[in-house]
């Protein structure tokens, strides 16, 4: 692979408390970020910002967009916060923001993004499309096709990729080694929304949901080896090997 978007929820960022910024939980993520560098492959990221607002949540007396818009914010400071530690793995980013504000980032500007990408940055997009009603995965999905990405990289935590059911209720679930988009959208499999899934679909564009912080996994990605579970045009369902 060339280059590739690694989606993150911002959960990842939180540690156990499950709101905020920890130091070490992000200090962890970039660890696996940094480690698996050094392979010649461009990375860009997308943050999510559930560890500080969910509109559906947070905002539901408020009008929608605006409830959107302080969840964009929300990605802004996950972004901050995970390019500084990145910086201290010696890793060299960019943030880029949908929403300007000059002062602690870029402006998202597409040819940018892709110089900063050629000479080996790091470039993580904060505050999503920049526009309500859409969320960080439609994001992931739009910034892939814009950098012409080889793949989206859907990070998870103690999931390494996508089961026929819940494997943390059902002991008999079974996990996917391979799907094709319509399997995700008929199956109703609650991997990304069904707009970025869509999305990817109309472009052909590959995505593999695997766990992040499992060692190694992360690289072994970017390496070319198949990791989690690959979501893509064309392709025949087909359950893991045990052990696998």
């Amino acid at each position: 692979m060339r280059r590739v978007l690694l989606k993150l929820s911002g959960e990842f960022l939180a540690g156990p408390g499950g709101f905020g910024v920890s130091p070490e939980a992000t200090a962890a993520l970039a660890g696996e970020i940094a480690a698996a560098l050094g392979r010649g492959v461009q990375l860009a990221v997308v943050v999510g910002g559930g560890n500080f607002w969910r509109g559906a949540q947070h905002g539901k007396h408020m009008d929608p967009a605006t409830a959107d818009y302080v969840g964009m914010l929300g990605t802004v400071m996950n972004a901050i916060a995970l390019q500084d530690a990145l910086e201290h793995k010696g890793v060299d980013t960019r943030v880029q923001t949908a929403i300007t504000m000059q002062e602690v980032a870029e402006p998202y500007i597409r040819r940018r993004a892709l110089r900063h990408l050629e000479k080996g940055r790091v470039v993580i997009f904060g505050g999503g499309t920049g526009n309500p009603f859409f969320t960080t995965d439609t994001t992931a999905a739009l910034r892939a096709l814009e950098i012409d990405a080889d793949m989206v990289l859907m990070a998870k935590n103690k999931v390494d990729g996508v089961y026929d059911a819940d494997p943390n209720k059902d002991p008999q679930a079974r996990r996917y080694r391979s799907l094709s988009y319509l399997d995700v959208l008929n199956g109703g499999l609650a991997i990304m929304d069904a707009t970025a899934v869509s999305l990817c679909m109309q472009r052909d564009m590959p995505v593999t949901v695997f766990d992040i912080f499992s060692e190694g996994n992360l690289g072994r990605l970017l390496a070319g080896e198949h990791v989690g579970t690959l979501i893509a045009p064309d392709i025949a369902t087909e359950y893991a090997a045990g052990g696998e």
